[in-house]
């Protein structure tokens, strides 16, 4: 079975946990020869970071945006119940378990602990397709909620962020390890780094279907350039770690830390929403989708972000780099659960597969 499972992923997609650590592992060297890299890297700017930064980023998010059926959003009212719960999972249940395993884990560690923050109010749009998928889940109800999260995070990243960063903290009596940070640097970089590759992939999708047809840009078109999004991920994270080099190097078990909030995030909000659909009488299909969708995160646009918000060499930016190596591995895990949870909770239904 796992074997069976592993095989479905492309090369770069099974191996991305040990690409992101050669990524990481390059950044450092390169850091270590090059000492006035983040120096060289600011000369030109994109708002507040660096051009050759600012390319990667957009790069990440472009192609994963052009992967979203914007037209799937008019399937949504027929979907109340569903739809109600991946709501309430997306934008209430995971920012809140976020934030609390962050304040639990990193007290002592506010930029971490904000970058993690920033991670959970980024609802997944690009991997959970394809975790879903190896579990046999609704591929059209999960390119649903991909669409309406991708409306969302344009709509409520920004306010949420400063909420949960800025706001939130002071009502609980933390004011004194919080950052002051505005709704509209949050925003700015929204609209740069999500914005912009949005409305690039929606009109790459628009155009490309009209001239060459749907099945073309599925088939032949998405295939070729859905990969090169994790190669902007990664350009990105050699940048980031020839910046951030020494100071990785000189707290080795920050990334640990930052790992295990991380980790228990996964379990907790997959398990949860698995079973609340589960209870309202979904079937298999509806509720892997449902599960999935809520269990991921946009990481790349938590780094962007980060990065935007906080800068480059920013601990906010550290964290969610971490994200992606945690994640690929945290999620074939759970798509392994998944099936074991079919087998246990729709006997019938897996005996006729």
């Amino acid at each position: 079975m796992r074997e069976h499972i592993v095989k479905k992923l492309s090369t770069l997609d099974r191996f991305l946990p040990l690409w992101i650590g050669l990524a990481m592992a390059l950044g450092l060297a390169l850091g270590r020869a090059w000492p006035g890299l983040g120096a060289a890297l600011d000369q030109l700017k994109v708002d507040t970071v660096s051009l050759p930064i600012a390319v990667g980023l957009l790069w990440m998010m472009y192609p994963v945006l052009a992967k979203v059926r914007y037209g799937e959003l008019h399937h949504l009212t027929a979907r109340g119940k569903l739809l109600g719960l991946s709501l309430t999972f997306n934008w209430v249940i995971g920012p809140v378990v976020m934030f609390g395993l962050a304040w639990l884990f990193l007290p002592d560690l506010p930029h971490y602990r904000t970058g993690l923050i920033l991670i959970g109010l980024a609802r997944c749009i690009a991997m959970v397709l394809i975790w879903n998928l190896l579990a046999g889940g609704s591929n059209e109800l999960a390119a649903v909620l991909v669409a309406l999260n991708s409306l969302f995070q344009i709509l409520f990243y920004s306010l949420l962020g400063w909420l949960f960063i800025s706001v939130i903290p002071t009502w609980l009596g933390m004011e004194g390890a919080v950052f002051s940070v505005s709704m509209a640097d949050i925003a700015r970089s929204v609209v740069i780094f999500l914005g912009v590759p949005l409305l690039a992939g929606a009109l790459t999708r628009f155009v490309l279907v009209r001239r060459r047809g749907e099945q073309w840009y599925e088939q032949v078109f998405l295939p070729r350039l859905g990969p090169t999004a994790l190669l902007g991920l990664l350009y990105t994270i050699v940048l980031m770690f020839a910046m951030q080099g020494d100071k990785i190097l000189a707290s080795p078990l920050d990334v640990l830390r930052i790992a295990m909030p991380l980790l228990l995030y996964f379990v907790v909000i997959f398990v949860s929403a698995f079973l609340a659909a589960r209870r309202l009488g979904c079937t298999y299909e509806e509720t892997a989708a449902v599960a999935f969708t809520a269990a991921g995160n946009n990481f790349e646009l938590a780094i962007a972000v980060a990065v935007g918000v906080f800068g480059i060499s920013s601990g906010e930016a550290l964290a969610g780099v971490v994200g992606p190596l945690i994640e690929v591995p945290a999620l074939i895990t759970l798509v392994y659960l998944a099936i074991w949870l079919r087998r246990r909770l729709w006997p019938t239904q897996s005996e006729s597969r």
